[in-house]
């Protein structure tokens, strides 16, 4: 099999259903199977939302060791993976071997719809929104209904009058970082857009 040691025989027999596909702990409240019992004590958490591990530093609580431990690094800043291409540094691997897919151009999630392919799950979720029209964020002074978190952090400074983004040579402020980046080409006369005819730049 795996010639995996384990230095009691409890734990080897806790180990062997993992090869043999066998789940003989099951829950209660979903009758999910699981092949080791600890598997199924974590599992259990997600029903009762119990939190038994909390950060000693901002104090906040997770209910597996494992999440505890991962988060952590956002303390210590530590990134024990690194990318063998440019040498960034990851706190988590899965985190990492998203970031591989930067490299490979691999887009392993693919839309059923129109069959456009996606690095991350999470684009192919929200990329999903734009073919079942799905809003699920909605601001809660007009009620107004976003596909994306993002755009309604970008809509919500309507509201408020606030404008964090201001442009460094004259000064003048804007609700949205696109609003100042298109303000700055009056600056430097910059025209990103041709017109492939007549090679006009706007």
């Amino acid at each position: 099999m795996c010639h995996k040691s384990f230095s009691q025989k409890s734990h080897l027999n806790n180990h062997l259903p993992t090869h043999t596909n066998e789940k003989p702990f099951s829950c209660d409240v979903c009758q999910k199977g699981f092949a080791q019992k600890g598997t199924l004590n974590r599992h259990l958490r997600t029903h009762t939302n119990e939190k038994p591990f909390s950060c000693d530093v901002c104090h906040k609580s997770f209910s597996q060791k494992v999440s505890l431990n991962h988060h952590l690094r956002t303390h210590t800043k530590e990134k024990p993976f690194s990318c063998d291409v440019c040498q960034k540094g990851f706190a988590l691997k899965g985190t990492l071997n998203q970031h591989l897919r930067t490299h490979t151009n691999e887009k392993p999630f693919s839309c059923d719809l129109c069959h456009k392919g996606f690095t991350l799950k999470g684009d192919l979720y929200r990329h999903l929104r734009t073919h079942t029209n799905e809003k699920p964020f909605s601001c809660d002074v007009c009620q107004k209904g976003f596909a994306l978190k993002c755009t309604l952090n970008q809509h919500l400074p309507t509201h408020t009058n606030e404008k964090p983004f201001s442009c460094d040579v004259c000064h003048k402020s804007f609700s949205r970082k696109s609003n100042l980046n298109r303000h700055l080409r009056t600056h430097t006369n910059e025209k990103p857009f041709s017109f492939d005819v007549c090679h006009k730049g706007f």
